[in-house]
């Protein structure tokens, strides 16, 4: 008796399984659209502005590279005025005689091209402090990997303005997928450093160089980047809303249209170790 109803079970579940079907969405298709991703912070080295166009949702194609636009930043408190040149070693727009931005200081940036003008303002705050990093080995358990983990303790004195991101460098690689964005305000107090922020799902292994870069940015690029994960995260099952760009803090001057990406300044607290065994 048995038997006969585990077969009966077996047979039930069948039609379940052989009614899959692989759905693609029908996404409105927009005219390609200029998309702009803007760095600029206290560390030349990390300083850049690329300029593309935009794609389809399901194109497989490469974004095509806008190389002769006018790329500039304007120091809103002195005036100044820093050029950007287009590499196309690096395929990006770099800032001529390596200039950075100043802490405390308000930037304009600026891309104009095709007599279309686009532009996006941002402060580079002062930064928190970062005063240590732990590293603890951990042993094998389910859902987590043997190996070393990070937590980092600091201190954040600012009562506004507390919107961070972390970006991890391994051995000369940023991790840069979609499980790789730390982002963290001060939704539950800003005591997270001083209690020590672990870096979760992040098992070194021993000789692993590590950087750290800890960014305070201003509230419209964070809410970027959040979509931005959001977006990475969507499967588009049933459940998942429609795929939608992230919003831009980027906006339009004179020349109509739209534009996609962001503009982010920021200062950059770095902090590198090599995994060992003490």
């Amino acid at each position: 008796m048995k038997e006969k109803f585990l077969y009966l079970i077996i047979i039930a579940l069948l039609p379940l399984v052989s009614c899959q079907e692989e759905v693609f969405l029908e996404l409105k298709e927009n005219p390609s659209t200029v998309v702009i991703e803007a760095i600029w912070t206290d560390v030349s080295g990390l300083n850049q502005v690329s300029v593309s166009r935009s794609k389809g949702y399901y194109d497989s194609e490469q974004a095509e590279i806008v190389t002769d636009a006018e790329v500039y930043i304007l120091n809103q408190n002195t005036g100044e005025k820093f050029n950007f040149q287009y590499l196309p070693q690096a395929q990006t727009y770099l800032p001529i005689n390596n200039r950075v931005a100043r802490p405390g200081n308000s930037y304009q940036l600026n891309v104009i091209y095709d007599t279309c003008h686009y532009q996006s303002v941002g402060i580079t705050l002062h930064p928190p402090r970062l005063d240590s990093i732990a590293v603890d080995f951990r042993e094998e358990r389910p859902f987590r990997e043997e190996g070393y983990y990070l937590t980092i303790y600091g201190d954040i004195p600012f009562t506004s303005d507390n919107n961070y991101r972390i970006r991890i460098v391994r051995n000369d690689t940023l991790l840069n997928r979609r499980n790789d964005y730390f982002l963290f305000d001060d939704e539950f107090g800003t005591e997270i450093l001083n209690r020590g922020f672990e870096l979760n799902g992040y098992a070194f292994k021993k000789n692993d160089r590590v950087r750290l870069e800890l960014y305070r940015l201003n509230r419209d690029a964070f809410d970027y980047l959040n979509e931005l994960v959001g977006l990475l995260f969507n499967d588009g099952g049933l459940f998942s809303p429609p795929p939608q760009n992230p919003t831009s803090n980027i906006k339009v001057i004179s020349g109509g249209g739209d534009v996609l990406g962001y503009f982010m300044t920021s200062t950059v607290v770095n902090a590198s170790l090599t995994i060992d065994e003490d």
